[in-house]
Formats: C-alpha cells, sequence, structure tokens
C-alpha cells in the first residue's frame, strides 16, 4: 500500500460549491437535451450509412486480395469500418445516447455490436458498474480489468511481473479479453451472480463467436474464393494464359529435401497436361485462384480485427489510466451528493486530445471527461460542451485532464510496466486548470465556446472605478 495519498480535489471544495457545481452540470445536461433534434439523427444516420459502406468497400477490395495493394486497402479500409462500428456506433448507441430518437432499431435495447461481447453483458459490466462506480477502488472492475495493477493502491501479486507482456496480448485480442471480464466471474465466486447467469452469459459469447468465426473466417474468405475462381475459370476458357502464383521462397534444408524426393516425381508433376478442359483445370490449380484469395481473405479479416482491437484499446486505456487521473477509496465516496459524483467523474477520466477526425475514429472518446459526466449524452456534442466544462474548471479550481495521444498512451506503458513489480507511489497529478477554453480547431464553432471566451475576458479585464 504506498504511502503517500494525494488530496481527493473534491476535499477542497465548500459544501455550497459542490452543491453549485452540480447545479451547473444539470443545467448543461437540460440545454443539450433540449436541443437535440434533426441535425443529431442525421449525423448518427450518416455514420451507420458510411461504416456499412466502407464495410462493403472492405470486402470488395479483398476479392482481389492476391494483389498486395489491395490486401493492404481492404485491410485498414475494413479495420476502419470494424472502427467506426464499435468505437462511434456500437458503443454510443448502447449507452443509449440515442434513445431519444425513439427509432425502431438505433437505441439500446435493440442494438447488437460486431464484438465478442453481448450486448446485454457489457451494457451491465460498463454502462451500470464502471459508469456507477468510477475508478472507486474495490468497485470499479474496468480499474485494470481485474488482471492488471494500474494503481499503487492495488496489492501487488507475484502474477503482475507478466502484465507488460500480456498487455500486449490483450491489445491484440481486445474484444475477447472484453467479453470474458463481463463475464464477472468474481461476483460468481462471492455468489453475487448465479450458474445460471454465467450459463447465459457463456452461451451469448459463444454465439457471437460463432457468428463472428463464420462471418470473417469462412464465409467472406469464401466469397473471395469462389468469385476469382469464376474469373479465373472464365479468363482460362476464353485462352488467356494465367500466370502461375509463384512460390515463396525456400530454405536450404527444405531445397535439399525437395531433390532428395526424386527428380522422376518432379517430372512427372511438372509434365504438360493436354487437352482443353485438362489445360484450363492445370491453370487454375497453378495458380491457386481458389485457396490464393480465401487465404489471403482470411489473413486480412483478422488483421483488420486486430487493427480495430488495437485502436480501441489504446483509446480506452488512455481515457483511464494515465498519471493524471485520480482513483477513490469507498469511504471517499460514502453519501456522494449529485456535485461530488459529478467531481468524481471529472478528475477520474482523461482526455485526448485532436483534431475532428481522430475525434470520430475514437467514438469522440478523446472526449472522455465529458463522456463520463454525460454518457447518455450524444457523442457529437462532447466537442460542443467540452468548453463550457473547461471553464467550469477554471472558475472552481478544478483540474482537467487533457493530453495530446502519445503523452497519453506513454504514461500509460509506462504505469502498467513500472506496476508490475512491488512498490510504487501515485504520480503527480495536474493543478488547477489554467488552459484555453478552446483547445482544438473543432470546438470553435461551439455555441459555448463564444460564451465561455467572454466570461474568460470579463474575469481578465482589469478593474475600474
Amino acid at each position: 500500500m504506498p504511502e503517500t495519498e494525494i488530496e481527493n480535489p473534491l476535499h477542497k471544495l465548500a459544501d455550497e460549491q459542490i452543491e453549485a457545481i452540480g447545479r451547473e452540470f444539470d443545467q448543461l445536461h437540460e440545454e443539450v437535451k433540449a436541443d437535440l433534434g434533426d441535425r443529431d439523427a442525421r449525423y448518427i444516420r450518416g455514420m451507420i450509412g458510411l461504416q456499412r459502406r466502407l464495410a462493403l468497400y472492405g470486402r470488395v477490395l479483398l476479392i482481389g486480395s492476391r494483389y498486395r495493394p489491395l490486401w493492404g486497402l481492404g485491410a485498414v479500409t475494413l479495420g476502419l469500418a470494424k472502427i467506426l462500428e464499435n468505437m462511434e456506433i456500437g458503443h454510443n448507441v448502447l449507452h443509449g445516447q440515442w434513445d431519444w430518437m425513439n427509432d425502431p432499431v438505433i437505441n439500446s435495447a435493440s442494438w447488437d455490436w460486431d464484438s465478442a461481447s453481448t450486448a446485454d453483458a457489457w451494457k451491465h459490466s460498463h454502462n451500470y458498474i464502471h459508469h456507477t462506480y468510477t475508478n472507486i477502488r474495490g468497485k470499479d472492475k474496468d480499474l485494470g480489468y481485474e488482471i492488471m495493477r494500474i494503481d499503487p493502491h492495488q496489492r501487488w501479486h507475484p502474477i503482475y511481473l507478466l502484465q507488460p507482456i500480456y498487455n500486449v496480448l490483450l491489445m491484440l485480442a481486445f474484444e475477447y479479453g472484453v467479453a470474458f471480464h463481463d463475464l464477472d466471474l468474481d461476483a460468481v465466486r462471492a455468489g453475487e451472480k448465479s450458474h445460471k447467469e454465467l450459463l447465459k452469459d457463456l452461451k451469448g459469447i459463444s454465439y457471437k463467436l460463432r457468428l463472428q468465426i463464420t462471418k470473417d473466417y469462412v464465409a467472406w474468405p469464401l466469397v473471395s474464393g469462389l468469385v476469382m475462381l469464376g474469373i479465373d475459370l472464365a479468363l482460362a476458357a476464353s485462352g488467356i494464359q494465367l500466370e502461375a502464383v509463384e512460390p515463396r521462397r525456400q530454405s536450404r534444408r527444405e531445397r535439399m529435401a525437395r531433390r532428395a524426393r526424386g527428380g522422376w516425381r518432379r517430372a512427372r508433376r511438372n509434365a504438360p497436361i493436354t487437352g482443353g478442359k485438362k489445360e484450363v483445370l492445370r491453370q487454375l490449380i497453378a495458380r491457386k485462384s481458389f485457396r490464393e484469395p480465401f487465404r489471403r481473405t482470411l489473413m486480412a479479416n483478422v488483421a483488420a480485427n486486430v487493427i480495430r482491437n488495437v485502436w480501441a484499446h489504446a483509446i480506452i486505456f488512455c481515457g483511464h489510466f494515465p498519471d493524471q487521473t485520480y482513483t477513490f477509496s469507498q469511504e471517499e465516496t460514502e453519501d456522494e451528493t449529485p456535485g461530488a459524483r459529478y467531481v468524481r467523474q471529472l478528475v477520474g477520466a482523461a482526455n485526448i486530445e485532436g483534431g475532428p477526425l481522430f475525434h470520430v475514429i475514437s467514438g469522440n472518446l478523446g472526449y472522455q471527461v465529458e463522456h463520463h459526466l454525460y454518457p447518455d449524452m450524444p457523442s457529437t456534442r462532447y466537442g460542443e460542451i467540452a468548453p463550457k466544462v473547461r471553464e467550469i474548471c477554471r472558475r472552481y479550481e478544478l483540474p482537467y485532464n487533457t493530453g495530446p495521444f502519445s503523452k497519453q498512451w506513454g504514461m500509460v506503458q509506462r504505469t502498467i510496466i513500472r506496476l508490475a513489480f512491488p512498490g510504487g507511489t501515485p504520480r503527480p497529478k495536474p493543478g488547477p486548470y489554467k488552459g484555453e477554453t478552446v483547445i482544438s480547431e473543432g470546438e470553435r464553432h461551439s455555441p459555448y465556446a463564444t460564451a465561455t471566451a467572454d466570461r474568460t475576458d470579463q474575469e481578465a479585464a482589469p478593474a475600474h472605478g
């Protein structure tokens, strides 16, 4: 247990200030809620349409995946589509951010996503447990995902020596790690979750896994193989000579073993086959017309899923585990008022600075602070309210945790490596926020940007009289 405790910013506020903060944040939420309308609905419907087009373009490109440029472009396009589906669409729809539309499909009760986690299990572990008990030690199970030591207050165990290694594995297979985490086996052991509920979750995850494996690793590779086989068959039948696929370069041992098998077998295998149909068949076999597109599409789909997993892991870890964020004891949060809850959410998260494109592909979770204040607010509004949130932080001398991606990611990796070993003390925390209220180009059009700038100018103006 660390000897050094960093004072919670909440303790520096008077009760009246805490309640005033709660009223201001409530008012901000109600203002945005009253303003929701057609432009917000057009955005999410347009984003869903864009994601589906990108997924289709990626699948079509991968039909020609035997060609490296198409393989790379198809894998990246499909990976981007999967990122949008998980981050900007799935995560946010399941939070209930678009329930106000009363759309029969785009709502948290009906939506499902392309992830190993079932929607119901994820909503319980993330929406309820994590967002209710954010960074409360012993209650927030997302604090290190119960497998990593990312806070010095966590008791050290020898297994944590391996966490820099299994953190890399978690990056590559993040969706499966989250699905396993959502099972909440600790609750089963504690008797808080029945074996019947566990079995239901396992069945749900098994169904999602079968669906994803069938779609990404069987069905779409099969489409690529059959389409390319049909194209090559048509070309060969029309008399066009197909080029054989070059074999991979063999090692010296493989070349020696090949020679040892005998020249007569090689001669027989390489002997020309006469006859039209046989010649076409020979060309298709030599070109690997079905096998090569199938294999390459399968590998591209693996790559697309890895791209999505690594990106999601980076954004989520950078929003929760940098040095700037505070954790809380259960005693500190007893009898917590709405205002105190807002402050806990404010200082328990960290933003990642970036432009509009960055925020879209991160599901607007670069505004993690705003997301934790208002998890049910449409994600497109986070950038609009950020200047107002910073202005409140300045007035009440509260920290506002933010930094570029490289800084946040670097701090997270340093923490994972350092706390793999015994000991450790909490890192220094930022002081009261004194920066600009508008720090991103995309925030300049916010209705709150001008208002907060005017307030800042008034505070900075010298007194007369």
